[in-house]
């Protein structure tokens, strides 16, 4: 039996854990939108930027989504060039505005996953 690994080849990756990725983005979207209607329908008097920075616990968390959004966005759009998404990939970092990051990112790690899975099942096979 060859040795793919010689050739560069990796294992087949985990179809199970694009499968995770992807019930991660469906959480994020739901988990988020649920709030974000409920928002809509009773803001409390309160603008939705300025509930963001309301107090410490929610300036927090809004410095940390913050930053978690833009180091993901970094990594989707470089590591979406490497796998040859670079002309869509940027509609993941604008959808991340319109819906969650927490939807977003898991649904590009997803991707990437499947991805990487097609790839690697292509090397062994060569």
């Amino acid at each position: 039996m060859p040795d793919s690994t010689a050739r560069g080849a990796e294992r087949p990756r985990s179809l199970p854990l694009a499968i995770v990725w992807f019930t991660l983005a469906v959480a994020g979207l739901v988990g988020t939108w649920v709030f974000n209607i409920a928002f809509v329908l009773d803001p409390g008097g309160i603008g939705y930027l300025e509930g963001w920075f309301a107090n410490a616990a929610s300036i927090s968390a809004s410095i940390d989504l913050l930053v978690v959004a833009v180091a993901a966005s970094i990594f989707m759009i470089v590591e979406g060039a490497r796998l040859g998404w670079a002309r869509w990939v940027w509609m993941l970092v604008v959808l991340s505005g319109i819906t969650a990051v927490a939807f977003t990112f898991p649904l590009f790690l997803g991707l990437r996953e499947l991805a990487l899975r097609r790839r690697a099942r292509r090397m062994i096979q060569d």
